[in-house]
């Protein structure tokens, strides 16, 4: 089932078009990579689906139910993380977990059992110190736990990681991909390397749509390898095969020490070609391999 469902959503800003005709689809129990560079409509896209933003064109659906402008219905099921969470800085994890609760409408038992679990679940068990007192990555932990805690059946986050620091990066991916098996995860993210952490399935929005969608092994598979890497025992043996390579075979190449990175036409004659010249020169390399396409392939060839 899709948990959320986005089809041709269209929203302008004066005579500015952000998105132009968006439709995608995230399925249940998935951790879902939205990206693209700043500024190209993420979290327009995110407030639309939240009702905070009306579209001028398009529909969203979540849980099956359709979402209307202003009207919060469909939030029921959406627990929601801005990219800089907000807080009230002297109150402590629990007393401000307490007062999101009681703002979804929770019982009090219902709460106090929610905040102690959620406060376990994000690292933050035995802290007794006031928000203010916390670093960047506990009021992001502290982000997570209040978003989750109404059980929603989907976590829209907004560049969760983009203001952290390696240590918080990595404590806040943990956390996203250990919930996802009872919660659905979207989260938007320039940063690339996040989403090959992480995503079961991601979609570049760039010119105001969905430029590439899919899961990174389908993306990678249909976007085949276009080279080989080559490392070398010595510059000397680089050079003696950089010498008879034929240039008919290359677009491109690239050299970092004793390593050459070929990018080529065709691969599988520049496969023969490569190894009938590493053999005629009598040159053992230290490593031969094709070049498989990365996130940061998929995603520049995308926006090019």
């Amino acid at each position: 089932m899709d948990v959320l469902s986005i089809q041709h959503l269209a929203k302008s800003f004066g005579n500015t078009s952000v998105l132009r005709d968006v439709s995608l689809s995230v399925s249940e129990s998935s951790v879902f990579g939205f990206i693209g560079a700043n500024g190209a409509g993420k979290t327009t896209t995110m407030k639309i689906a939240l009702g905070l933003l009306r579209a001028d064109g398009g529909e969203v659906s979540i849980c099956g139910e359709h979402m209307r402008f202003g009207m919060t219905a469909t939030n029921r099921h959406v627990g929601y993380l801005p990219d800089v969470p907000e807080f009230y800085n002297y109150l402590r994890p629990k007393e401000y977990l307490r007062l999101c609760g009681q703002i979804a409408g929770l019982d009090e038992a219902t709460i106090k059992h929610r905040s102690s679990e959620l406060i376990e679940l994000v690292g933050l068990h035995g802290v007794k110190k006031k928000i203010g007192g916390f670093s960047r990555g506990m009021k992001q932990r502290l982000g997570v736990a209040q978003a989750l805690i109404n059980e929603p059946r989907l976590l829209i986050c907004d560049e969760p990681t983009s203001a952290l620091d390696p240590l918080g990066r990595k404590e806040t991916l943990g956390l996203l991909r250990q919930i996802s098996g009872k919660t659905t995860v979207v989260f938007s993210t320039h940063v690339l390397s996040d989403v090959e952490r992480i995503c079961d399935r991601i979609a570049v929005l760039a010119g105001g749509t969905i430029a590439l969608e899919g899961t990174l092994a389908e993306l990678k598979t249909r976007h085949q390898a276009d080279g080989l890497q080559i490392e070398f025992a010595s510059e000397a043996d680089l050079e003696r095969f950089c010498a008879g390579v034929p240039e008919r075979i290359l677009r491109k190449s690239e050299r970092a020490n004793t390593e050459l990175t070929l990018h080529v036409r065709d691969l599988a004659a520049a496969q023969r070609a490569s190894l009938q010249l590493l053999s005629a020169e009598d040159i053992l390399p230290v490593r031969f391999e094709l070049l498989e396409p990365n996130i940061e392939d998929l995603f520049l060839e995308a926006v090019a």
